[in-house]
């Protein structure tokens, strides 16, 4: 069974670890969104998978603070990031 995912706050950093997937969009929303203000960047680096609800928490978050630089490229980021015309900071491209 793997490791439930985390969020933790590294100066103006939100790192996040393991599968960000449903269970642990809607688990870690609490957390995510109590450590998020002032924060700069996400490291994804020890994420292991997101899919489209993972997404949708980091981008949630990431709508909220503003502007934020993005670390890390987990299996399922950048095909979602593409499909939704994501920039890379997570934000909707401009039509």
């Amino acid at each position: 069974m793997p490791a439930a995912a985390t969020v933790r706050r590294d100066g103006t950093t939100l790192a996040f670890a393991g599968a960000l997937d449903r269970a642990a969009a809607a688990a870690l929303w609490p957390d995510a969104l109590r450590l998020s203000p002032g924060a700069e960047r996400f490291d994804l680096a020890a994420v292991t998978a997101v899919d489209s609800a993972g997404l949708a928490l980091l981008v949630e978050l990431a709508q909220r603070i503003g502007s934020v630089a993005v670390a890390g490229d987990p299996p399922g980021l950048d095909g979602l990031r593409r499909a939704y015309r994501l920039s890379p900071s997570l934000s909707f491209a401009q039509a």
